[in-house]
């Protein structure tokens, strides 16, 4: 978003500063050329639209940036085996035992003006003991597999503890970073003629900010996220090891079904009968 806000404002000083030439360039016999220009290039009323674009675009980044940070996110505590979701800072914590709580994957297609392209999310659903009324939250992830690999690791987590996940290897660089914006460029570079990369790469990431979209993305992601209630902070002290929850008999018959179903090489799309080409409309899976 930043990217785009700064290249849509760049965009318009550019083609402001070319056309304000241009009619100066007409009117060169009637009025000399820089005045002219002057006039028309600095005119406060058009600079004043400008800057109230540039500050649309920057009160909506900054909603959008104070949302991501003032939401608490769901916490699952493994010791008590419940969830507890805070919609916002002030609001009365929801408490959802693990056992209750509903996971399913949305799988879809997404439709624009330019393609169509597959669209998959993991939904958690968090039910209210009392009313039974079920919150959900939607985690949008790339692919089916992603999707069921993101509720793999959070159940695992709970079931097994966070030894049992397993550890990340990966070198790849982080989208949006700045060091993944240098192999960017190192690989365009690379892989097109010298004309192409300038007017190709140069130009358009000069236009957008070079660098600067980056390190606004990471100010973001290092900002403090919202802090969780005093209540929520008490429920997630540690408990004794007698004191931790233990699960039903049912989930523990169920696992271990599920295990053996892997050890036969079969994937959980497999054990409950789907394939990807019936996850284009909506299925639930429970744990």
């Amino acid at each position: 978003m930043a990217r785009i806000g700064i290249g849509s404002i760049m965009l318009i000083i550019t083609s402001l500063f070319f056309f304000s030439a241009f009619a100066s360039w007409i009117r060169r016999y009637s009025e000399p050329f820089l005045s002219a220009w002057a006039s028309f290039f600095f005119n406060p009323v058009i600079w004043f639209i400008i800057l109230s674009i540039a500050a649309l675009y920057l009160y909506y980044f900054i909603k959008l940036a104070n949302e991501l940070s003032s939401n608490p996110p769901l916490r699952f505590n493994r010791e008590r085996r419940e969830v507890v979701y805070v919609a916002k800072k002030g609001d009365k914590p929801r408490y959802t035992s693990w056992e209750s709580v509903l996971a399913c994957v949305s799988s879809g297609k997404l439709i624009t003006q330019y393609s169509v392209t597959p669209e998959h999310k993991l939904m958690i659903g968090l039910r209210e003991t009392t009313s039974g009324e079920v919150l959900w939250s939607v985690i949008p992830c790339g692919s089916l597999s992603l999707a069921l690999s993101e509720w793999e690791a959070i159940r695992a987590y709970m079931e097994n503890g966070i030894d049992s996940l397993p550890t990340n290897y990966s070198d790849e660089l982080e989208e949006g970073t700045v060091e993944f914006f240098k192999l960017c460029r190192q690989s365009y570079r690379e892989e097109h003629s010298l004309v192409r990369y300038i007017w190709g790469f140069i130009l358009i990431q000069l236009f957008s900010g070079w660098t600067l979209p980056c390190h606004i993305s990471e100010w973001i992601n290092s900002r403090p996220k919202a802090l969780f209630p005093k209540e929520v902070l008490e429920w997630s002290t540690p408990l004794r090891l007698a004191d931790h929850a233990k699960p039903s008999k049912e989930l523990v018959a169920e696992t271990e079904e599920i295990r053996k179903h892997f050890a036969r090489g079969k994937t959980l799309l497999d054990h409950f009968g789907l394939k990807p080409s019936s996850m284009d409309t909506n299925s639930e899976t429970r744990k």
